[in-house]
Protein backbone atom coordinates (compact mmCIF):
# COMPACT_ATOMS: atom_id res chain seq x y z
CA UNK A 1 0.00 0.00 0.00
CA UNK A 2 1.31 3.62 -0.44
CA UNK A 3 -0.68 4.92 2.05
CA UNK A 4 -2.54 3.65 4.79
CA UNK A 5 -5.40 5.87 6.33
CA UNK A 6 -6.25 3.07 9.09
CA UNK A 7 -3.37 3.04 11.46
CA UNK A 8 -3.90 -0.84 12.99
CA UNK A 9 -4.56 0.52 16.18
CA UNK A 10 -8.51 2.05 16.65
CA UNK A 11 -7.40 5.38 14.81
CA UNK A 12 -6.95 6.73 11.64
CA UNK A 13 -5.39 9.47 10.07
CA UNK A 14 -6.84 12.52 7.00
CA UNK A 15 -6.91 12.29 4.82
CA UNK A 16 -8.39 8.95 4.11
CA UNK A 17 -8.11 8.94 0.69
CA UNK A 18 -5.68 10.60 -0.92
CA UNK A 19 -7.17 10.63 -4.44
CA UNK A 20 -9.00 13.21 -6.56
CA UNK A 21 -12.69 12.24 -5.49
CA UNK A 22 -13.89 15.80 -5.51
CA UNK A 23 -17.91 16.43 -4.49
CA UNK A 24 -17.88 13.67 -2.08
CA UNK A 25 -21.40 12.13 -0.89
CA UNK A 26 -22.30 9.42 0.45
CA UNK A 27 -24.78 7.20 2.76
CA UNK A 28 -25.33 4.43 5.05
CA UNK A 29 -27.95 1.26 4.37
CA UNK A 30 -27.66 -0.92 7.16
CA UNK A 31 -23.62 -1.86 7.80
CA UNK A 32 -22.52 -0.10 4.30
CA UNK A 33 -20.99 3.12 2.85
CA UNK A 34 -21.53 4.11 -0.50
CA UNK A 35 -19.91 7.27 -2.07
CA UNK A 36 -20.07 8.77 -4.93
CA UNK A 37 -18.00 11.78 -6.46
CA UNK A 38 -17.34 13.55 -9.55
CA UNK A 39 -16.27 12.56 -12.56
CA UNK A 40 -16.33 15.27 -15.41
CA UNK A 41 -15.42 14.05 -18.73
CA UNK A 42 -13.94 10.80 -17.69
CA UNK A 43 -15.85 7.40 -18.43
CA UNK A 44 -17.02 5.31 -16.99
CA UNK A 45 -18.21 7.95 -14.84
CA UNK A 46 -19.53 8.47 -10.97
CA UNK A 47 -17.66 6.30 -9.01
CA UNK A 48 -19.06 4.26 -6.19
CA UNK A 49 -16.82 3.60 -3.61
CA UNK A 50 -17.88 1.33 -0.59
CA UNK A 51 -16.53 0.69 3.31
CA UNK A 52 -18.08 -0.68 6.06
CA UNK A 53 -15.82 1.84 8.92
CA UNK A 54 -16.01 5.10 6.67
CA UNK A 55 -11.70 4.97 6.44
CA UNK A 56 -10.69 1.91 4.30
CA UNK A 57 -12.54 2.35 0.67
CA UNK A 58 -12.90 0.22 -2.54
CA UNK A 59 -14.06 1.62 -5.73
CA UNK A 60 -16.39 -0.92 -6.26
CA UNK A 61 -18.78 -0.06 -9.46
CA UNK A 62 -19.90 3.28 -11.89
CA UNK A 63 -23.40 4.96 -12.15
CA UNK A 64 -23.00 5.61 -16.03
CA UNK A 65 -20.53 3.41 -18.14
CA UNK A 66 -20.86 6.45 -20.27
CA UNK A 67 -21.19 10.18 -20.12
CA UNK A 68 -24.78 10.98 -21.32
CA UNK A 69 -25.03 13.01 -24.69
CA UNK A 70 -23.24 12.29 -27.92
CA UNK A 71 -20.44 14.96 -27.29
CA UNK A 72 -18.57 13.32 -24.69
CA UNK A 73 -17.43 11.12 -27.79
CA UNK A 74 -14.57 13.57 -27.15
CA UNK A 75 -12.96 15.30 -24.24
CA UNK A 76 -14.83 18.18 -22.66
CA UNK A 77 -12.36 19.26 -20.30
CA UNK A 78 -14.37 20.92 -17.15
CA UNK A 79 -17.83 19.62 -18.48
CA UNK A 80 -19.33 16.73 -17.71
CA UNK A 81 -20.86 15.21 -14.04
CA UNK A 82 -20.46 17.85 -11.60
CA UNK A 83 -20.97 17.25 -7.42
CA UNK A 84 -23.29 14.28 -8.01
CA UNK A 85 -25.67 13.06 -4.61
CA UNK A 86 -26.79 9.77 -3.31
CA UNK A 87 -29.89 8.86 -1.42
CA UNK A 88 -31.32 5.15 -0.29
CA UNK A 89 -35.43 5.35 -0.77
CA UNK A 90 -37.88 3.21 -0.17
CA UNK A 91 -35.46 0.02 -1.34
CA UNK A 92 -34.22 1.94 -4.12
CA UNK A 93 -30.49 3.70 -4.78
CA UNK A 94 -31.35 6.79 -6.18
CA UNK A 95 -28.05 9.10 -8.29
CA UNK A 96 -29.08 12.55 -8.79
CA UNK A 97 -26.07 14.37 -11.08
CA UNK A 98 -25.49 17.80 -12.64
CA UNK A 99 -24.04 18.58 -16.03
CA UNK A 100 -24.27 22.58 -15.85
CA UNK A 101 -24.45 22.25 -20.20
CA UNK A 102 -27.26 19.88 -20.32
CA UNK A 103 -29.43 19.77 -16.71
CA UNK A 104 -29.76 17.38 -14.14
CA UNK A 105 -30.01 13.40 -14.27
CA UNK A 106 -31.07 10.52 -12.36
CA UNK A 107 -29.92 7.50 -12.58
CA UNK A 108 -31.32 4.44 -9.99
CA UNK A 109 -30.96 0.62 -8.60
CA UNK A 110 -32.15 -2.04 -6.45
CA UNK A 111 -28.55 -2.90 -5.91
CA UNK A 112 -25.19 -0.13 -6.07
CA UNK A 113 -23.08 -3.15 -7.19
CA UNK A 114 -24.95 -3.94 -10.25
CA UNK A 115 -26.40 -1.88 -13.20
CA UNK A 116 -27.80 1.06 -13.01
CA UNK A 117 -30.72 2.58 -14.73
CA UNK A 118 -30.09 4.58 -17.88
CA UNK A 119 -29.98 8.25 -17.04
CA UNK A 120 -32.60 10.39 -17.34
CA UNK A 121 -32.76 14.54 -17.53
CA UNK A 122 -35.28 15.68 -15.40
CA UNK A 123 -34.29 19.67 -15.09
CA UNK A 124 -33.17 19.86 -19.15
CA UNK A 125 -32.08 23.56 -18.14
CA UNK A 126 -28.19 25.34 -18.85
CA UNK A 127 -25.72 25.99 -15.29
CA UNK A 128 -27.84 24.23 -12.79
CA UNK A 129 -25.51 22.34 -10.37
CA UNK A 130 -25.63 20.11 -7.53
CA UNK A 131 -28.71 18.87 -7.17
CA UNK A 132 -29.76 17.09 -4.10
CA UNK A 133 -33.05 15.42 -3.02
CA UNK A 134 -35.11 15.00 -0.15
CA UNK A 135 -38.48 13.20 0.88
CA UNK A 136 -40.14 14.52 3.28
CA UNK A 137 -42.12 12.48 6.14
CA UNK A 138 -45.40 13.19 4.03
CA UNK A 139 -44.45 11.67 1.14
CA UNK A 140 -43.49 15.07 -0.64
CA UNK A 141 -40.12 15.19 -2.81
CA UNK A 142 -38.35 17.96 -3.11
CA UNK A 143 -34.73 18.97 -5.25
CA UNK A 144 -32.14 21.60 -3.92
CA UNK A 145 -29.81 22.83 -6.77
CA UNK A 146 -26.86 25.53 -7.26
CA UNK A 147 -25.62 27.55 -9.62
CA UNK A 148 -23.36 27.82 -12.27
CA UNK A 149 -21.49 31.12 -12.47
CA UNK A 150 -19.27 29.97 -14.75
CA UNK A 151 -22.26 29.30 -17.10
CA UNK A 152 -25.19 31.77 -16.22
CA UNK A 153 -23.04 34.52 -14.76
CA UNK A 154 -24.24 34.73 -11.08
CA UNK A 155 -23.38 32.08 -8.13
CA UNK A 156 -23.95 31.95 -4.55
CA UNK A 157 -27.60 30.80 -4.31
CA UNK A 158 -29.31 27.75 -3.98
CA UNK A 159 -32.78 26.83 -5.56
CA UNK A 160 -35.45 24.39 -4.82
CA UNK A 161 -37.99 22.98 -6.64
CA UNK A 162 -40.79 19.92 -5.66
CA UNK A 163 -40.46 16.72 -7.78
CA UNK A 164 -43.02 13.90 -7.88
CA UNK A 165 -43.13 11.62 -5.17
CA UNK A 166 -41.19 8.84 -6.99
CA UNK A 167 -38.03 11.33 -7.78
CA UNK A 168 -38.79 11.22 -11.36
CA UNK A 169 -39.73 14.31 -12.67
CA UNK A 170 -39.92 18.27 -11.69
CA UNK A 171 -43.69 19.36 -10.60
CA UNK A 172 -42.63 22.57 -9.72
CA UNK A 173 -40.44 25.97 -10.97
CA UNK A 174 -36.91 26.31 -8.88
CA UNK A 175 -37.67 29.68 -6.86
CA UNK A 176 -34.43 30.57 -4.72
CA UNK A 177 -34.60 29.96 -0.71
CA UNK A 178 -31.06 31.47 0.22
CA UNK A 179 -28.98 34.07 -1.66
CA UNK A 180 -25.67 34.84 -0.36
CA UNK A 181 -24.59 36.95 -2.79
CA UNK A 182 -22.56 40.17 -0.60
CA UNK A 183 -22.85 38.08 2.59
CA UNK A 184 -19.35 36.22 3.98
CA UNK A 185 -21.60 32.84 2.57
CA UNK A 186 -20.63 34.12 -1.17
CA UNK A 187 -20.21 31.25 -3.41
CA UNK A 188 -22.71 29.11 -1.42
CA UNK A 189 -22.66 25.78 -3.23
CA UNK A 190 -22.60 21.61 -2.98
CA UNK A 191 -26.51 21.49 -0.43
CA UNK A 192 -27.12 18.35 0.87
CA UNK A 193 -30.31 18.51 2.63
CA UNK A 194 -31.08 16.14 5.92
CA UNK A 195 -33.72 16.61 8.48
CA UNK A 196 -33.55 15.98 12.69
CA UNK A 197 -35.86 17.08 15.36
CA UNK A 198 -37.94 18.79 13.07
CA UNK A 199 -35.47 21.02 11.57
CA UNK A 200 -34.68 21.21 7.80
CA UNK A 201 -30.71 21.17 7.12
CA UNK A 202 -28.75 22.21 4.07
CA UNK A 203 -24.98 21.73 5.13
CA UNK A 204 -23.21 23.68 2.29
CA UNK A 205 -20.00 24.81 1.91
CA UNK A 206 -19.22 28.99 0.73
CA UNK A 207 -16.28 31.14 0.22
CA UNK A 208 -14.52 29.04 -2.55
CA UNK A 209 -13.12 25.33 -2.78
CA UNK A 210 -9.76 26.35 -1.75
CA UNK A 211 -10.30 28.80 0.91
CA UNK A 212 -13.64 28.64 2.47
CA UNK A 213 -15.56 26.91 5.02
CA UNK A 214 -18.75 24.53 5.99
CA UNK A 215 -22.10 26.54 6.41
CA UNK A 216 -25.25 25.05 7.88
CA UNK A 217 -28.58 26.46 6.77
CA UNK A 218 -31.59 25.65 8.82
CA UNK A 219 -35.53 26.56 9.17
CA UNK A 220 -38.81 24.99 10.27
CA UNK A 221 -39.80 25.02 6.66
CA UNK A 222 -38.39 23.24 3.57
CA UNK A 223 -39.10 26.77 1.67
CA UNK A 224 -37.38 28.79 4.17
CA UNK A 225 -36.41 31.45 5.51
CA UNK A 226 -33.37 29.79 6.65
CA UNK A 227 -30.76 30.71 9.20
CA UNK A 228 -26.62 29.91 8.54
CA UNK A 229 -24.48 29.37 11.10
CA UNK A 230 -20.31 28.26 10.03
CA UNK A 231 -19.96 24.58 11.45
CA UNK A 232 -15.91 23.96 10.07
CA UNK A 233 -13.46 26.35 9.61
CA UNK A 234 -9.71 25.95 8.41
CA UNK A 235 -8.48 27.54 11.76
CA UNK A 236 -4.97 26.31 12.88
CA UNK A 237 -5.62 22.96 10.76
CA UNK A 238 -3.15 22.52 7.32
CA UNK A 239 -6.55 21.25 5.86
CA UNK A 240 -7.36 24.31 3.70
CA UNK A 241 -11.30 24.61 2.61
CA UNK A 242 -12.87 22.75 3.65
CA UNK A 243 -15.15 21.58 1.18
CA UNK A 244 -18.53 19.76 0.74
CA UNK A 245 -19.78 16.76 1.29
CA UNK A 246 -22.03 14.00 3.23
CA UNK A 247 -23.09 13.92 7.13
CA UNK A 248 -23.73 10.18 7.90
CA UNK A 249 -23.84 8.59 11.00
CA UNK A 250 -22.78 4.76 12.44
CA UNK A 251 -25.21 1.80 13.65
CA UNK A 252 -23.49 3.08 17.30
CA UNK A 253 -25.45 6.37 16.66
CA UNK A 254 -22.39 8.59 16.10
CA UNK A 255 -22.17 11.52 13.61
CA UNK A 256 -19.34 11.78 11.03
CA UNK A 257 -19.06 14.50 8.15
CA UNK A 258 -16.95 13.28 4.60
CA UNK A 259 -15.92 16.29 2.42
CA UNK A 260 -12.59 17.27 0.17
CA UNK A 261 -9.77 19.10 0.78
CA UNK A 262 -8.35 20.84 -2.80
CA UNK A 263 -4.56 20.30 -2.92
CA UNK A 264 -3.94 21.91 -6.10
CA UNK A 265 -2.58 19.03 -8.63
CA UNK A 266 -2.86 16.01 -6.66
CA UNK A 267 -6.88 17.63 -6.81
CA UNK A 268 -9.46 16.82 -4.51
CA UNK A 269 -9.19 14.69 -1.52
CA UNK A 270 -11.24 13.39 1.22
CA UNK A 271 -11.43 13.52 4.76
CA UNK A 272 -13.37 12.71 7.68
CA UNK A 273 -14.13 14.48 10.87
CA UNK A 274 -16.04 13.64 13.72
CA UNK A 275 -19.49 16.02 14.59
CA UNK A 276 -21.09 16.42 17.41
CA UNK A 277 -25.02 18.70 17.86
CA UNK A 278 -25.72 21.78 20.51
CA UNK A 279 -28.88 23.27 20.81
CA UNK A 280 -29.70 21.58 17.00
CA UNK A 281 -26.59 22.70 15.46
CA UNK A 282 -24.06 20.59 14.41
CA UNK A 283 -20.19 21.61 15.02
CA UNK A 284 -17.78 19.14 12.88
CA UNK A 285 -13.98 18.95 13.80
CA UNK A 286 -12.63 19.64 16.96
CA UNK A 287 -14.46 22.46 18.29
CA UNK A 288 -12.15 25.47 19.18
CA UNK A 289 -13.18 26.75 23.05
CA UNK A 290 -15.30 29.38 23.04
CA UNK A 291 -17.25 28.84 19.46
CA UNK A 292 -19.66 27.36 17.80
CA UNK A 293 -17.67 25.70 15.27
CA UNK A 294 -14.81 22.96 15.00
CA UNK A 295 -11.65 22.53 12.83
CA UNK A 296 -10.62 19.01 10.80
CA UNK A 297 -8.72 17.03 12.60
CA UNK A 298 -5.72 15.10 11.03
CA UNK A 299 -6.22 12.23 13.10
CA UNK A 300 -8.57 10.32 15.45
CA UNK A 301 -10.66 7.53 16.75
CA UNK A 302 -12.08 5.37 14.22
CA UNK A 303 -15.92 5.50 13.75
CA UNK A 304 -17.78 3.09 16.40
CA UNK A 305 -19.28 0.51 14.05
CA UNK A 306 -21.02 -3.06 14.29
CA UNK A 307 -18.59 -5.61 15.21
CA UNK A 308 -19.76 -8.04 11.84
CA UNK A 309 -18.75 -4.17 10.08
CA UNK A 310 -14.94 -4.30 11.94
CA UNK A 311 -14.90 -8.37 10.91
CA UNK A 312 -14.97 -7.85 7.42
CA UNK A 313 -12.95 -4.57 7.07
CA UNK A 314 -9.72 -4.78 5.84
CA UNK A 315 -7.09 -1.97 5.91
CA UNK A 316 -7.22 -1.23 2.26
CA UNK A 317 -7.02 2.08 -0.24
CA UNK A 318 -8.50 2.28 -3.48
CA UNK A 319 -6.92 -0.22 -6.31
CA UNK A 320 -3.91 1.23 -8.60
CA UNK A 321 -1.03 -0.97 -8.83
CA UNK A 322 -2.57 -3.63 -12.05
CA UNK A 323 -1.24 -6.63 -13.26
CA UNK A 324 -3.70 -7.16 -16.05
CA UNK A 325 -4.70 -10.79 -14.73
CA UNK A 326 -8.68 -9.76 -15.16
CA UNK A 327 -11.09 -10.60 -17.66
CA UNK A 328 -12.76 -6.99 -16.91
CA UNK A 329 -10.31 -3.77 -16.68
CA UNK A 330 -9.47 -2.21 -13.15
CA UNK A 331 -12.05 0.09 -11.89
CA UNK A 332 -9.06 2.25 -11.22
CA UNK A 333 -9.04 3.17 -14.99
CA UNK A 334 -11.01 5.78 -16.73
CA UNK A 335 -10.87 7.34 -20.32
CA UNK A 336 -10.35 10.85 -21.16
CA UNK A 337 -14.16 10.74 -22.98
CA UNK A 338 -16.67 7.96 -24.08
CA UNK A 339 -14.82 4.67 -25.03
CA UNK A 340 -15.54 2.70 -27.81
CA UNK A 341 -15.64 -0.77 -28.38
CA UNK A 342 -12.15 -2.08 -30.29
CA UNK A 343 -9.76 0.24 -28.10
CA UNK A 344 -8.09 -2.74 -25.56
CA UNK A 345 -8.48 -6.44 -25.09
CA UNK A 346 -7.79 -7.62 -21.82
CA UNK A 347 -5.87 -11.07 -21.55
CA UNK A 348 -5.84 -12.31 -18.42
CA UNK A 349 -4.56 -15.41 -19.52
CA UNK A 350 -1.46 -13.76 -20.40
CA UNK A 351 -1.42 -11.10 -17.68
CA UNK A 352 -2.00 -8.57 -20.30
CA UNK A 353 -3.77 -5.35 -21.61
CA UNK A 354 -3.49 -4.72 -25.06
CA UNK A 355 -4.45 -1.33 -26.19
CA UNK A 356 -5.44 -0.76 -29.91
CA UNK A 357 -3.83 1.88 -31.69
CA UNK A 358 -6.68 4.65 -32.12
CA UNK A 359 -6.45 6.67 -35.42
CA UNK A 360 -7.08 10.02 -34.08
CA UNK A 361 -6.97 13.38 -35.89
CA UNK A 362 -2.85 14.50 -36.73
CA UNK A 363 -4.18 18.19 -35.08
CA UNK A 364 -5.03 17.03 -31.87
CA UNK A 365 -3.14 17.55 -29.43
CA UNK A 366 -2.16 14.56 -26.92
CA UNK A 367 -4.76 16.21 -23.92
CA UNK A 368 -7.49 15.76 -26.49
CA UNK A 369 -6.71 12.26 -27.56
CA UNK A 370 -9.86 10.00 -26.52
CA UNK A 371 -7.99 7.01 -25.51
CA UNK A 372 -6.10 7.85 -22.59
CA UNK A 373 -6.56 5.03 -20.00
CA UNK A 374 -6.06 7.51 -16.73
CA UNK A 375 -6.20 6.95 -13.10
CA UNK A 376 -6.11 9.36 -10.20
CA UNK A 377 -2.92 10.11 -8.49
CA UNK A 378 -2.38 7.93 -5.44
CA UNK A 379 -0.46 9.56 -2.69
CA UNK A 380 1.37 13.20 -2.70
CA UNK A 381 4.73 11.12 -4.33
CA UNK A 382 5.02 8.11 -5.93
CA UNK A 383 6.52 6.33 -8.41
CA UNK A 384 4.81 4.55 -11.24
CA UNK A 385 6.48 1.95 -13.57
CA UNK A 386 4.98 0.47 -16.33
CA UNK A 387 6.01 -1.94 -18.62
CA UNK A 388 5.07 -2.37 -22.14
CA UNK A 389 5.60 -4.21 -25.31
CA UNK A 390 5.90 -2.41 -28.57
CA UNK A 391 6.52 -5.04 -30.88
CA UNK A 392 2.80 -4.84 -32.52
CA UNK A 393 3.03 -1.41 -33.76
CA UNK A 394 2.30 -0.47 -37.27
CA UNK A 395 3.97 2.58 -39.09
CA UNK A 396 2.59 5.47 -37.28
CA UNK A 397 1.35 4.32 -34.21
CA UNK A 398 2.70 5.58 -30.96
CA UNK A 399 2.36 4.20 -27.68
CA UNK A 400 3.55 5.00 -24.15
CA UNK A 401 2.60 6.95 -20.95
CA UNK A 402 0.84 10.16 -19.95
CA UNK A 403 0.49 13.11 -17.73
CA UNK A 404 -2.62 14.88 -17.90
CA UNK A 405 -2.93 18.11 -16.44
CA UNK A 406 -2.95 21.67 -17.15
CA UNK A 407 0.40 20.82 -18.27
CA UNK A 408 0.46 17.35 -19.43
CA UNK A 409 2.95 15.50 -21.37
CA UNK A 410 4.24 12.29 -22.89
CA UNK A 411 6.75 9.40 -23.27
CA UNK A 412 6.01 7.49 -25.82
CA UNK A 413 7.72 4.74 -28.84
CA UNK A 414 6.56 5.65 -32.20
CA UNK A 415 7.24 3.01 -35.16
CA UNK A 416 8.20 5.46 -38.29
CA UNK A 417 8.91 2.76 -40.73
CA UNK A 418 8.41 -1.30 -40.34
CA UNK A 419 11.99 -1.03 -43.07
CA UNK A 420 12.96 -4.51 -44.84
CA UNK A 421 15.58 -5.43 -42.48
CA UNK A 422 15.06 -4.06 -39.66
CA UNK A 423 12.19 -1.52 -38.55
CA UNK A 424 13.01 2.04 -37.06
CA UNK A 425 11.77 3.44 -34.02
CA UNK A 426 11.48 6.90 -32.62
CA UNK A 427 11.42 7.80 -29.09
CA UNK A 428 8.84 10.84 -28.66
CA UNK A 429 8.76 13.39 -26.07
CA UNK A 430 5.42 15.79 -25.76
CA UNK A 431 5.19 18.58 -23.66
CA UNK A 432 2.14 20.91 -23.45
CA UNK A 433 0.00 23.01 -21.79
CA UNK A 434 -3.86 23.40 -21.77
CA UNK A 435 -5.86 27.22 -21.07
CA UNK A 436 -9.42 27.51 -21.14
CA UNK A 437 -11.05 30.19 -21.94
CA UNK A 438 -15.21 30.66 -21.65
CA UNK A 439 -14.96 26.99 -20.73
CA UNK A 440 -13.41 25.71 -23.44
CA UNK A 441 -9.79 24.20 -23.63
CA UNK A 442 -7.21 25.02 -26.29
CA UNK A 443 -4.01 23.05 -26.08
CA UNK A 444 -0.78 23.54 -27.58
CA UNK A 445 2.54 21.58 -27.56
CA UNK A 446 6.04 20.54 -29.00
CA UNK A 447 7.19 16.97 -29.56
CA UNK A 448 10.59 16.06 -29.79
CA UNK A 449 11.83 13.33 -31.49
CA UNK A 450 15.03 10.84 -31.07
CA UNK A 451 15.96 7.75 -32.52
CA UNK A 452 15.77 4.63 -30.69
CA UNK A 453 18.76 2.42 -31.19
CA UNK A 454 17.18 -1.03 -32.84
CA UNK A 455 19.39 -3.35 -31.18
CA UNK A 456 18.61 -2.62 -27.80
CA UNK A 457 15.02 -3.00 -28.65
CA UNK A 458 15.65 -6.15 -30.07
CA UNK A 459 17.50 -7.35 -27.23
CA UNK A 460 14.96 -6.86 -24.68
CA UNK A 461 12.03 -8.39 -26.82
CA UNK A 462 10.65 -4.85 -27.69
CA UNK A 463 9.69 -4.14 -23.83
CA UNK A 464 10.04 -0.55 -22.61
CA UNK A 465 9.90 0.54 -19.09
CA UNK A 466 8.19 3.75 -18.76
CA UNK A 467 8.65 5.72 -15.26
CA UNK A 468 6.76 8.32 -13.89
CA UNK A 469 7.89 10.10 -10.56
CA UNK A 470 6.18 12.68 -8.55
CA UNK A 471 7.98 14.64 -5.52
CA UNK A 472 7.21 17.45 -3.54
CA UNK A 473 9.83 20.24 -5.02
CA UNK A 474 8.36 23.22 -2.13
CA UNK A 475 5.95 24.44 -0.33
CA UNK A 476 4.56 27.80 -1.16
CA UNK A 477 1.48 30.57 -0.06
CA UNK A 478 -0.61 31.68 -2.71
CA UNK A 479 -3.21 34.75 -2.71
CA UNK A 480 -6.61 33.28 -3.81
CA UNK A 481 -9.06 36.39 -4.26
CA UNK A 482 -10.26 38.52 -1.93
CA UNK A 483 -13.61 38.24 -0.48
CA UNK A 484 -16.65 40.40 -0.56
CA UNK A 485 -15.60 42.92 2.03
CA UNK A 486 -12.00 42.99 -0.35
CA UNK A 487 -10.16 40.93 2.47
CA UNK A 488 -7.36 39.10 0.97
CA UNK A 489 -7.88 35.47 1.25
CA UNK A 490 -4.36 33.49 1.08
CA UNK A 491 -3.90 29.68 0.53
CA UNK A 492 -0.54 28.27 2.76
CA UNK A 493 1.43 25.63 2.54
CA UNK A 494 0.81 24.69 -0.88
CA UNK A 495 2.75 21.42 -2.30
CA UNK A 496 4.60 22.17 -6.03
CA UNK A 497 5.28 18.95 -7.73
CA UNK A 498 7.71 17.83 -9.76
CA UNK A 499 6.81 15.24 -12.62
CA UNK A 500 9.93 13.03 -13.97
CA UNK A 501 9.46 10.46 -16.77
CA UNK A 502 12.46 8.28 -18.27
CA UNK A 503 12.47 5.02 -20.23
CA UNK A 504 14.71 2.13 -20.20
CA UNK A 505 14.48 -1.09 -22.03
CA UNK A 506 16.58 -4.38 -21.29
CA UNK A 507 17.83 -3.25 -17.85
CA UNK A 508 19.19 0.26 -19.70
CA UNK A 509 18.12 3.67 -19.58
CA UNK A 510 17.17 4.65 -23.21
CA UNK A 511 19.11 7.51 -23.79
CA UNK A 512 17.42 11.10 -24.11
CA UNK A 513 14.48 9.55 -22.19
CA UNK A 514 14.32 11.86 -19.28
CA UNK A 515 11.17 14.64 -18.81
CA UNK A 516 10.48 16.80 -16.01
CA UNK A 517 7.00 18.61 -16.05
CA UNK A 518 5.92 21.08 -13.51
CA UNK A 519 2.93 19.50 -11.96
CA UNK A 520 -0.39 21.80 -12.65
CA UNK A 521 -4.25 20.30 -12.17
CA UNK A 522 -6.19 20.23 -14.88
CA UNK A 523 -10.09 22.19 -14.98
CA UNK A 524 -11.51 21.18 -11.55
CA UNK A 525 -9.65 17.99 -11.62
CA UNK A 526 -5.99 16.63 -10.02
CA UNK A 527 -3.06 15.35 -12.58
CA UNK A 528 -3.94 12.28 -13.59
CA UNK A 529 -1.54 9.57 -15.12
CA UNK A 530 -1.62 6.76 -18.03
CA UNK A 531 -0.95 4.99 -20.74
CA UNK A 532 -2.32 5.33 -24.75
CA UNK A 533 -1.58 4.00 -27.80
CA UNK A 534 -2.86 5.84 -31.12
CA UNK A 535 -2.45 6.04 -34.47
CA UNK A 536 -1.10 9.44 -36.51
CA UNK A 537 0.23 7.19 -39.80
CA UNK A 538 -1.51 8.62 -43.08
CA UNK A 539 -3.16 5.38 -43.84
CA UNK A 540 -5.53 3.41 -41.62
CA UNK A 541 -3.82 0.09 -40.51
CA UNK A 542 -3.28 0.06 -37.03
CA UNK A 543 -1.39 -1.81 -34.59
CA UNK A 544 -1.00 -1.90 -30.77
CA UNK A 545 0.85 -2.39 -27.75
CA UNK A 546 0.71 -4.61 -24.34
CA UNK A 547 0.78 -3.63 -21.10
CA UNK A 548 2.07 -6.31 -19.24
CA UNK A 549 1.75 -3.89 -15.56
CA UNK A 550 1.63 -1.06 -13.99
CA UNK A 551 3.08 -0.58 -10.69
CA UNK A 552 3.02 1.81 -7.82
CA UNK A 553 5.46 2.25 -5.39
CA UNK A 554 6.30 4.71 -2.79
CA UNK A 555 9.14 7.27 -3.84
CA UNK A 556 11.29 6.07 -1.36
CA UNK A 557 12.11 2.55 -2.88
CA UNK A 558 12.91 4.37 -6.08
CA UNK A 559 16.47 3.36 -6.87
Amino acid sequence: MLRKADLGNGTYQNPVIYGDYSDPDAIRVGDDYYMIASSFCNAPAIPILHSRDLVNWKVVNYVCRQVPEYRYINPMHGSGVWAPAIRYHQGEYYVYFPMPDEGVYVSRAKDPLGEWSKPVNIMPEYGVIDPCPFWDDDGRAYLVTGVSGARVGYKSVLKLAEMSPDGMSILSESRIIYDGRNTENETIEGPKVYKRNGWYYIFSPAGGVKCGFQVVLRARQIQGPYESRVVMRQGASPVNGPHQGAWVDTVKGEDWFLHFQDVYAGGRIVHLQPMCWEEDWPIIGARRDGETFGEPVMTCRKPAVSEEALRQTDICEPDNTDEFDSDTLGLQWQWNANSEDGWFETRAEESKLRLYAVKTNRLRQLSDYRNLLLQKWPAPEFVCDTRMNVRGLQPGDMAGIVSMGQTFGGLAVRLRDAGDDRASYELVKIAGTQEFDHNMAFAESEETVAELDPAQLEEAGYDVVFHYQVKVREYVDSLDRTDWQGREIWVRHIPKEDIFLWAESGGRKIPDSDMRIDARAGRWVGVKNGVFCVHKGSGDTAGYAEVDYVRYRRLEEDA
